[in-house]
């Protein structure tokens, strides 16, 4: 697991305060919302804004690219990587 993964992994547990989950119960490439972690569309928001801020990575909400990015944690590890490429 690289650093960012664990630092994507801690950002949703600390901006969603899922404090019953640890870093490593969250599986790179099991879906985030609905099954897998179980997250929902506030949640979405939630990790939205904090991407925003932590990373400076600008997603539209209506977008299905930005619902491919949302999929997993391997998904939004390669979005924040393409991000600071730029």
């Amino acid at each position: 697991m690289s650093e960012l993964h664990v630092e994507l992994k801690q950002m949703i547990i600390d901006v969603l305060d899922l404090e019953d989950i640890e870093i490593d119960e969250i599986i790179d490439d099991e879906p985030l919302f609905v099954e897998g972690l179980g997250l929902d569309s506030i949640d979405a928001l939630e990790i939205g804004l904090a991407l925003q801020k932590n990373y400076d990575i600008q997603l539209k909400s209506d977008s299905e690219e930005t619902k491919e990015h949302f999929s997993s944690i391997n998904s939004l590890v390669e979005l924040v990587k393409t991000h600071r490429e730029k």
